[in-house]
């Protein structure tokens, strides 16, 4: 089994497990792991995926409760007129990059049913550092850009959302919706890292140490 594979039974669809008549929204598809295995919650649980992907993966699956749609998943007025009015599931698993899943959290929250789940993978940058087995700039900092972006969304929304983070593998990070209010806009956390306290807080310490 792969990580990957196993990151989502482990982490994902024991939190999803017991929602009854469940509708899906997956950004992503690619070799239809995921696909997979939300189509077998579906099948148990009585409820509908809804894939999107900018590649055709529309024979992935032949099963009754998939819909495959062809297109990009920032394509929002396209796909709301394909998938129902709230959904209860959206799993973004597409282009990892901070202001495409910023875009994608904004673009589709409010269609989330109250004590609904997004899932966003890749939120981890620890595998993909230089020195690492899966050495990789562009997911290093991606990753770490989408995780800091995260931290920053809840920063601004953490009365509205619950979040959490899961660092088995590439990561997965998991917001519960707490509120039917919208959400707010967000700036960057500002920290007191670098400032003049912490600078003298750091050179004491090596002081002590010393």
């Amino acid at each position: 089994m792969s990580e990957y594979s196993l990151k989502l039974d482990k982490f994902l669809i024991p939190l999803i497990a017991n929602l009854i008549n469940p509708v899906i929204l997956e950004l992503g598809v690619e070799n239809g792991i995921s696909t997979k295995k939300f189509l077998e919650l579906c099948k148990i649980n009585k409820g509908k995926l809804y894939s999107v992907d900018i590649v055709d993966c529309s024979k992935v699956s032949e099963d009754k409760n998939w819909k495959f749609i062809k297109t990009s998943d920032d394509n929002f007025d396209f796909i709301k007129s394909e998938i129902p009015e709230k959904i209860d599931v959206l799993y973004i698993d597409s282009l990892h990059e901070a202001n495409h899943v910023k875009k994608l959290l904004y673009g589709y929250y409010h269609l989330i049913k109250k004590s609904g789940f997004i899932f966003i993978d890749d939120i981890s940058h620890l595998p993909y550092l230089k020195n690492k087995n899966r050495n990789n700039f562009y997911c290093e900092i991606n990753n770490k850009e989408t995780y800091d972006m995260l931290l920053s969304f809840y920063n601004e929304n953490y009365e509205k959302i619950f979040l959490n983070f899961n660092f088995f593998s590439s990561g997965l990070a998991v917001i519960q919706k707490n509120s039917n209010d919208p959400l707010s806009n967000y700036n960057n956390i500002k920290t007191r890292e670098f400032s003049l306290k912490n600078l003298f807080r750091r050179f004491f310490s090596k002081i002590k140490v010393s």
